[in-house]
């Protein structure tokens, strides 16, 4: 982060011994650059174990393109996944699957403005997977093959997700983005180009590009994961030392993002937008320069407490009674120019209000500028800051690999520093006690600026909604100047959250399961308390309670009066504190607790650490006994949503969604929609809503609670015997009902009529009431990968129809026995019947000859890759021990989970197609509005997309 450094600041680090002391770099991180400048980075990290995650980072991205260039680099990413000279043609996603990678879910890369990066997890449970891997890599950076027949192939697939970016934000983007890059190369280099080059041009342009940027010395490998660090440098070395610069490369240039003195002001409208936002950008006077000393690094804890600070504030103002906005927040950093930083705030509005939200944010801003913060603020602030830093500090030895690699490749693009988590908390926890309200009231005051400013107001076009003119936004400003605003005022803080008292519980039964590793109490409430110890993280907590019932207890005619309202019953705070009260009281804590009320189970979610466990406990129990009832925070709530949701029906995406969850519900009187609109908040009733929330958590014995992580069983039992155990009860027991309604199915064909961009999106669903079988439940499943894998071979690879598309298949228990599997894609709406014929081909060859078994062998190792993977993740532990209180299924089905897959067969599959994909179906299909094939050929200018060469 720039640092915004006062001149008393300067001049003191000047004179000091200690302005020279550099940020130290991770010493466990082994840093080379190879003879031809090629830069690595090596890490041995053993989570997860036997995996090694791959980053190809390339300094160069479409702000280098030539004007017949637009659109190539990340044409040119896209390329790499379609010939390479060890892998060529499509045999790279091919052989990438045969070993467990998925494709878009692990395997992936993207493109933006300044870069490009490429990105690879590869198990290393077979010999030669590591070997795979770097060749992979060695391609990516050097051995594309850019054969005619691929890249012209891949057009349509890139021309598709062009147009997947069509639409409302779209349009309003290409008016406003002129004025928030002003006088810049990056508002005519959008990463995903113009549809004119796309369509047009000369495959030997994109081969200059290749030849131009893809080159030694613009490039880092990185290399994180459970592998030996020298061997790893041996064949970098080996492998990639023998690639040559061009005899005269290609000055690579840094493009900046202009200062103006002017405020510049775009305020955008379309009749398709879906919400009301507003933006204000402040850019910094200087360019951007990475941290290289300590002091420039604690200048950013400065900075981060303050801004901190800002959103302390603007977040009670959301919670409170009469908030302003929806959303609100400010920070200080990166623009889209990597060479320029800014002081930035954004706030989501109802509609027509967005001035009014910018007055609030700006307010805010001068508020702190004028008055300064206060003590209370910092400290909390301080405690928020090093409690964030102190959670990855304890799990430092059981860091993700994944999350290591961003890090090293931000240092070769940005030159962030990489000191390592150790040092960073050590150095945090040592500088921030020293921070005064007199270096963060100075940075404030630095950060507002009079110059270079610009204002972005978006929302949708309305005969009854008044949209701010450039005159008023720039009224607004002088008029923050002259206000008459009054200090913060710091609310009393929450000293006990529960009021002490002396539990009576005990602990009435203690039962183990070996196989799970479990421990389940039962509480002499009749609570049960199941929990596993866990070293999977250092220090993590995962939690959830669960009870039988949810919404369908609830009669139908009291069910639509209260099924929005559950989601808002939270907002009032608990034990007669705001939620504002409660969130600075969590500040500097790390507990999450949501309570929730389903369809089939009411319960509490959370996730905790050692330390803050007895908090959790305190708020679990509060939730229980002590919910507020606050009429004015429902009605905020109301608000808030409200502006989210009004106009959400405005996007076809939604509309087609809505629209179509109604025809399957025609006959179900409590489905009322997605989207709560206006008649239903008015139908919403709030009280009887709290009373059913009450009512169910007045029974703690009707639940079973389960605690996964590093749990200190001491510290846990007496949390639970103070806070679970002493829980009211009424000793009766409930489940959940199956409501007799059911959705439509048959054969059906629909077509739904939205928007005026040329874009659709087909569902093809297969659905119905069956027994459960737990084999076939499985092979469905699979199904749905196998079909994924034909649908982006057929559709995508093969026709060039689409950029994203796939299958699911499952069948469910509770409430009832069903089976469920779809395929969706979106695509061009000229090719909508074709490409969904292509797909029922796909289906039909499932159900004649069932899938290959190469496809199925690919299904499978992707599976024991993910399933060995979460095998170490608390959460997925978590699912699964409460999975079989709601549907009564295997219990010990995490640990047989991988035995079950590799017996599945080829015929399993075909049975479940035979049996399952040939009673009836449903077409569903979003088409645009009638005449939009007139503007069908229009050129599509740009999308601020940062692209992706593969399915996110």
């Amino acid at each position: 982060m720039k640092k915004i450094l006062s001149s008393f600041a300067v001049v003191f680090l000047m004179s000091s011994n200690v302005f020279a002391q550099n940020i130290p770099v991770d010493p466990s991180v082994r840093i080379g650059t190879l003879s031809n400048g090629m830069k690595y980075y090596i890490k041995k990290n053993t989570l997860p174990e036997k995996k090694v995650d791959f980053r190809l980072a390339i300094n160069a991205g479409s702000i280098l393109e030539d004007e017949n260039q637009r659109g190539l680099a990340h044409f040119m990413e896209h390329m790499n996944f379609n010939g390479t000279k060890n892998f060529p043609d499509n045999k790279l996603v091919d052989f990438l699957q045969s070993i467990g990678v998925k494709f878009g879910q692990h395997l992936n890369a993207y493109t933006s403005f300044d870069e490009t990066v490429y990105m690879l997890p590869v198990p290393l449970d077979k010999p030669g997977n590591l070997d795979a891997g770097l060749k992979v890599m060695e391609d990516w950076a050097f051995n594309a093959t850019l054969s005619d027949e691929q890249i012209n192939k891949e057009r349509g697939v890139v021309l598709e997700e062009l147009r997947l970016g069509l639409g409302a934000d779209k349009r309003m983007m290409e008016k406003y983005l002129p004025k928030m890059l002003y006088n810049s190369q990056y508002a005519n280099r959008l990463p995903i180009g113009t549809k004119d080059v796309l369509q047009n041009f000369k495959p030997d342009v994109i081969r200059q590009f290749h030849k131009d940027w893809y080159r030694p010395d613009l490039m880092a490998i990185v290399v994180v994961g459970d592998i030996n660090v020298d061997e790893i440098e041996k064949k970098i070395k080996s492998n990639f030392s023998k690639y040559k610069n061009p005899s005269k490369p290609r000055e690579r240039k840094n493009f900046d993002l202009p200062n103006h003195k002017e405020t510049l002001v775009s305020i955008e409208t379309d009749p398709d937008a879906t919400s009301s936002m507003v933006q204000f950008i402040m850019k910094d006077a200087e360019a951007y320069q990475p941290d290289v000393t300590i002091e420039q690094y604690n200048q950013s804890q400065i900075e981060s407490l303050t801004t901190t600070m800002l959103n302390n504030r603007l977040r009670e103002l959301i919670n409170s009674n009469n908030p302003p906005f929806t959303f609100g927040s400010v920070y200080h950093g990166g623009t889209y120019a990597r060479s320029k930083e800014a002081f930035q705030g954004f706030a989501m509005t109802k509609e027509g209000d967005q001035l009014n939200g910018l007055k609030v944010l700006l307010e805010e801003v001068e508020r702190a500028k004028r008055f300064g913060f206060t003590q209370t603020e910092l400290d909390r602030a301080k405690s928020q800051i090093l409690s964030n830093l102190e959670k990855s500090y304890n799990n430092r030895d059981k860091t993700e690999s994944d999350r290591l690699v961003g890090e090293y490749v931000r240092n070769f693009l940005e030159q962030e520093p990489i000191p390592g988590i150790a040092w960073e908390y050590e150095d945090t926890k040592k500088f921030l006690p020293s921070v005064t309200l007199d270096q963060t009231n100075a940075i404030i005051k630095q950060m507002v600026k009079d110059d270079s400013r610009v204002i972005v107001i978006t929302g949708p076009k309305k005969d009854n909604v008044t949209m701010p003119t450039e005159a008023m936004v720039l009224t607004t400003f002088e008029s923050i100047k002259m206000a008459d605003l009054k200090p913060y005022e710091e609310k009393a803080a929450i000293k006990n959250l529960v009021k002490p008292f002396k539990s009576e519980g005990k602990i009435a039964k203690t039962e183990t399961d070996a196989k799970l590793g479990t421990t389940t109490w039962t509480l002499s409430n009749g609570a049960k308390v199941t929990f596993k110890k866990t070293d999977y993280k250092d220090d993590e907590i995962v939690f959830s309670a669960r009870s039988l019932g949810g919404s369908s207890l609830i009669p139908d005619e009291d069910y639509n009066k209260v099924q929005f309202a559950f989601s808002a019953l939270t907002e009032a705070g608990v034990n007669g504190y705001s939620k504002s009260e409660l969130t600075n009281y969590l500040a500097g804590k790390q507990v999450s607790v949501n309570p929730s009320i389903g369809s089939l189970t009411e319960g509490v979610s959370g996730k905790t650490t050692q330390k803050d466990l007895n908090t959790a406990m305190e708020l679990l129990y509060s939730y229980f006994t002590g919910l507020n009832y606050n009429t004015e925070a429902f009605n905020a709530y109301k608000m808030k949503q409200s502006a989210m949701l009004d106009n959400l029906l405005s996007n076809p995406q939604f509309y087609f969604a809505n629209e179509h969850a109604k025809f399957l519900n025609q006959k179900n009187p409590r489905f009322i929609g997605v989207i709560p609109m206006e008649k239903e908040w008015a139908n919403t009733d709030y009280k009887k809503a709290y009373e059913i929330y009450k009512e169910k958590f007045a029974n703690a014995g009707n639940f079973h609670f389960y605690f996964v992580g590093n749990i200190d069983e001491v510290t846990f039992k007496n949390g639970v015997l103070q806070y679970i155990a002493s829980l009211p009860s009424t000793g009766a027991a409930s489940t959940f009902k199956d409501t007799g309604y059911r959705q439509i199915t048959g054969d059906y064909t629909k077509v739904y009529k939205k928007g005026k961009d040329p874009k659709s999106m087909v569902t093809i669903a297969y659905s119905g009431e069956v027994p459960y079988n737990e084999k076939e439940a499985l092979a469905l499943e699979a199904l749905g990968e196998v079909a994924t894998i034909k649908v982006i071979e057929k559709l995508r690879e093969e026709e060039s129809g689409i950029y994203g598309g796939g299958a699911r298949g499952n069948m469910n228990k509770v409430p009832y026995n069903t089976y469920n599997f779809s395929i969706s894609f979106p695509c061009g709406p000229e090719n909508s019947e074709k490409l969904t014929k292509s797909a029922l081909v796909e289906v039909q060859k499932l159900v004649d000859k069932g899938p290959e078994q190469k496809d199925l062998d690919k299904y499978k190792e992707g599976e024991y890759n993910d399933h060995k993977t979460s095998l170490k993740d608390n959460m997925y532990w978590l699912s699964s021990i409460a999975k079989n209180q709601l549907d009564g299924t295997d219990k010990y089905e995490i640990l047989n989970y991988e035995a079950k897959v590799k017996a599945l067969t080829v015929k399993d599959l075909q049975d479940v197609a035979k049996k399952y994909l040939t009673k009836g179906k449903i077409i569903a299909t979003l088409m645009p509005e009638d005449g939009w094939e007139k503007d069908k050929n229009q050129e599509t200018k740009s999308s601020t997309t940062v692209s992706t060469g593969v399915i996110n």
